[in-house]
């Protein structure tokens, strides 16, 4: 009997993940276990929610290891490297991607994995007796959040997807999941499940104890996102709605703050490992423990240039990150970003830029570089500048230009009204979109932003447009001219679509 590839591998995969630890970055593997034969008490849901977490950190999913899968889709990272891997990973920011992509099988078999992980999670708090219903209030929320930013990066990157809200346990019931759903189904979900975090017990903002837990100030953050995403992807009758409530969302993620303006909280310190759990611009992020030999990180050393040491003790040999130049040539005079973010490796076999963002040079982490850096899925400046978006786009510019300097302000740049009078910037961003667009760039460069960044605010033929407008000699061997309208969204993964080309049809142009 044919079986659906993916939605099998979620189900042997998510079972795999229920028995775990209190303490979610410490994690056994445990033989796979029939969800209703493990459920029998609260404390086996929080078992199930913190594999649900730990699920999160799979480099293929959302984690620190992801960017192949969003940042270098768009100009802001890539690789010249077109021959490792049989060149597979170098189809990504080539726009040259294919169907049969293992590195896309891979990423799509990890996002449903996050989510059948989450489902079980949910199906457990449902079937257990609580005598503190606050307690299973907030660990089916704790899931639903999960499983709602993880839907947000399938519709985004595929359209409209397999809907898969319930534990998949059987053969039969994969199938019956086996096809795609309209992208308004998709976001239904996602705002009910935003909706059902922001209404629970969770707390507003996470205490230092619960760093790497949803808190109601990142899923209002998160559904302003999703709405203004809405707003620009779905139907035209309800932009407008869809803005007002992304700026309903957005504003009261802002208010829950615990800081006055941006300008208090240094940039170098929101990627301080030593902060990290202190932090008052992180809203959600994904754990790692430095010195850890499984759980630690290793995005600063893995993004360090040979003959460098500014982000690890340990010795690199590589090129570090790629940094386009075109992301280089974008970042204004004095923007402190630009100093902390990229650095200009000297030595013979680089001589390039690589990413300087992330950095544990601690003697925790060591010459194994084991660091303690934890990924940031969201933090105040990514909403400060989607407040800028939303009222730019209801027509609110002075509003949107005050968020807008909030951010320029703490980069040491001068306000957009003094900017805008300079040729170079004006001749750049000749409107108020495509100057927020540039400052998120520059401010969440590597975060794994830029991409949905471009998505959000290009139509198809716009996007291809924009790719096709750039300098080449900025970009690479990856050739720009190969983007096109189909590079909207990615293809079906072809081991899923063979199994039911009806239901799991195919993205126009692959």
């Amino acid at each position: 009997m044919k079986i659906n590839y993916i939605l099998y591998l979620v189900l042997l995969s998510s079972l795999s993940l229920l028995s775990c630890k209190k303490d979610f970055l410490n994690q056994t593997n445990p033989n796979a276990i029939a969800s209703s034969d493990y459920f029998e008490s609260p404390n086996d849901v929080l078992l199930a929610v913190n594999g649900a977490y730990q699920a999160l950190r799979n480099n293929n999913g959302m984690a620190e290891g992801s960017g192949l899968y969003s940042e270098e889709r768009s100009d802001n990272t890539g690789r010249n490297d077109n021959q490792s891997n049989g060149g597979e990973p170098f189809q990504f920011n080539n726009f040259s991607i294919l169907p049969t992509n293992s590195f896309l099988q891979s990423h799509w078999n990890a996002l449903y994995s996050i989510v059948n992980a989450a489902n079980f999670a949910i199906e457990g708090a449902e079937s257990v007796t609580f005598s503190d219903q606050n307690l299973k209030n907030q660990y089916e929320a704790e899931a639903k959040f999960i499983r709602a930013i993880t839907y947000f990066d399938l519709v985004r990157k595929w359209g409209a997807v397999p809907l898969v809200d319930k534990p998949v346990s059987s053969i039969e019931e994969a199938m019956a999941k086996n096809y795609r759903v309209s992208m308004d189904s998709v976001y239904s979900l996602i705002v009910s499940d935003l909706q059902y975090t922001i209404n629970s017990s969770l707390p507003n903002i996470q205490s230092s104890t619960g760093i790497g837990h949803a808190s109601k100030a990142a899923a209002c953050g998160y559904l302003g996102k999703v709405y203004l995403t809405m707003a620009s992807t779905l139907s035209a009758d309800k932009k407008t709605e869809n803005l007002i409530n992304a700026k309903t969302y957005l504003e009261q993620s802002y208010a829950m703050r615990k800081f006055g303006t941006l300008s208090e909280i240094p940039y170098a310190s929101v990627f301080d490992v030593n902060q990290k759990t202190t932090n008052a611009e992180l809203l959600f992020q994904i754990e790692y423990k430095q010195g850890d030999q499984n759980y630690a990180s290793s995005i600063a050393a893995n993004n360090q240039a040979k003959g460098e040491t500014i982000n690890s003790l340990k010795n690199a040999t590589g090129i570090g990150g790629n940094v386009c130049h075109d992301l280089v040539n974008d970042y204004e005079l004095n923007d402190i970003r630009k100093a902390f973010s990229i650095k200009f490796a000297s030595n013979v076999s680089v001589n390039d830029y690589f990413i300087t963002k992330f950095r544990d040079t601690s003697s925790a982490a060591g010459t194994n570089g084991y660091g303690g850096n934890d990924w940031i899925l969201l933090r105040y400046a990514d909403v400060i500048l989607m407040l800028a978006e939303v009222n730019n786009d209801l027509n609110n510019s002075d509003v949107a230009i005050s968020y807008l300097d909030q951010v320029r302000t703490r980069a040491g740049l001068p306000s957009y009204e003094q900017s805008i009078l300079s040729q170079d910037y004006g001749t750049k961003y000749p409107s108020l979109k495509l100057a927020i667009l540039h400052e998120r760039r520059a401010e969440l460069a590597f975060e794994n932003q830029r991409l949905y960044d471009l998505l959000r605010n290009f139509t198809p033929t716009e996007f291809a447009a924009y790719f096709q407008s750039k300098k080449q000699a900025d970009y690479g061997l990856a050739q720009l001219a190969n983007c096109g309208t189909k590079d909207y969204y990615y293809p079906i993964p072809f081991n899923d679509n063979k199994l039911n080309p009806t239901g799991l049809y195919q993205n126009p142009g692959y």
